[in-house]
């Protein structure tokens, strides 16, 4: 379990970091966009982005067994 966790904060990182490497103006501009959204629509994206996370990885399990 823990081996699970470290990867997938790895994998995270590892995604996040390579967004800030080579495309810093980009990330720079949807911090802007998300920004200009309401708390709600903010809450709204971040509770889709969790649902589609939690589907994923129910996905992931199902498909490796």
């Amino acid at each position: 379990m823990t081996a699970a966790i470290l990867w997938g904060i790895g994998l995270v990182l590892t995604v996040e970091g390579l967004a800030l490497a080579l495309a810093p103006s980009r990330i720079q501009a949807a911090l802007a966009m998300l920004a200009a959204l309401s708390a709600e629509q903010r809450r709204s994206l971040g509770l889709a982005a969790l649902s589609v996370g939690v589907l994923l990885i129910w996905l992931a399990r199902w498909l490796g067994g």
